[in-house]
């Protein structure tokens, strides 16, 4: 299969029955040796400073990986986009624009399937059954999610790093289901971690250092059972059709189609506190002020940019705050007693 890079999560079903093998670019860039290369690559091409890491970093994964086709999201993630699409043309790459619409419905996500379909060269009859094909690997998924927060077995980096990967199935959905199949058939086998911990929910785009900061998190004894836009790579509400599949799938849509989900997943998992990051130079960022107001738990904001590793000064910033959330949770204890 000829690969196809893909900016962010797409309908990967109309993709792959159009021959094409999806490469989420984000993933390529966090498992480079070295991503910070990648960026420079972007920058001596002249992508400002001051640009978000992201961005360049696909750029520069295109052009020094050699992915000649690539899936723009131009609406519904980022709008810089949209300008990283016409320097890829200059670089005479297969750059095709994909838009979520403004609202979350299906006779709206339809002609958006339909355009793709076409512009790709396949029907949805056959991306729907391609669908039917990644669903047992979807439920995997959402197996494994379900076994980080209900029975404690998954670590919070295993349930980011195999929801992430559903975005494109590390481009092979069949060795992505038999590998999974295999480490929750392993979960099955181990102790739960301790009832007492901190539960931790994460918002937000997966981080530049999520690779160092789960294992931060749980080496200071709370643990991450929600992780908002990954659990949401893995399409939780699947529908009866592509077109309600991707209604469902929140992160492109409205912050508070995001907040309903965020909500109840909060209440659902008896989470104790809320990480959310913000990537350096995203519009993204401003969301932080409607999640403080909305979330009625305590809130710790990261940012990040090209720093692929936690510094001594987030690392502060988080012992704080899960020293913050215990010394509460035992005042409350206390109290509780007293009475």
């Amino acid at each position: 299969m000829k690969k196809i890079g893909i900016t962010t999560t797409v309908p990967v079903e109309v993709l792959i029955a159009a021959g094409y093998q999806p490469i989420d670019l984000n993933n390529v860039l966090v498992a480079d040796p070295d991503p910070g290369r990648l960026i420079t690559i972007a920058e001596r091409a002249g992508f400002p400073l001051n640009c978000c890491s992201w961005i360049k970093g696909i750029y520069g994964v295109c052009l020094d990986y050699g992915i000649n086709d690539v899936i723009c999201v131009t609406s519904g993630d980022c709008s810089n986009t949209i300008m990283l699409m016409e320097t890829l043309k200059l670089k005479s790459l297969n750059a095709v624009p994909f838009a979520y619409p403004d609202s979350p419905y299906p006779h709206l996500m339809q002609p958006k399937l339909e355009e793709l379909a076409a512009t790709l060269g396949t029907t949805l009859e056959d991306a729907d059954k391609v669908r039917d094909e990644l669903k047992a690997a979807r439920d995997l998924a959402l197996k494994l999610d379900e076994l980080t927060w209900q029975q404690n077995t998954v670590s919070g980096w295993e349930n980011h790093l195999w929801l992430v990967s559903a975005s494109d199935f590390n481009g092979d959905f069949r060795k992505y289901r038999r590998e999974l199949q295999g480490l929750l058939e392993a979960c099955s086998n181990r102790q739960p971690y301790p009832a007492g911990q901190l539960r931790l929910a994460y918002i937000g785009v997966p981080s530049v250092y999520a690779r160092e900061l789960y294992p931060f998190i749980e080496k200071h004894g709370a643990r991450v059972v929600f992780n908002e836009v990954q659990r949401q790579f893995a399409l939780p509400g699947p529908g009866k059709s592509l077109a309600e599949q991707y209604s469902s799938y929140t992160y492109p849509y409205s912050i508070h189609e995001r907040l309903r989900d965020i909500k109840t997943e909060l209440n659902r998992r008896q989470v104790d506190g809320v990480i959310h990051y913000v990537q350096a130079f995203c519009h993204r960022g401003i969301g932080d002020i409607i999640f403080r107001d909305a979330i009625d738990l305590p809130v710790l904001t990261l940012e990040g940019n090209d720093d692929f590793f936690l510094n001594s000064h987030i690392k502060t910033r988080i012992e704080a705050f899960l020293d913050m959330i215990q010394r509460s949770r035992q005042r409350k204890y206390s109290q509780a007693l007293k009475k």
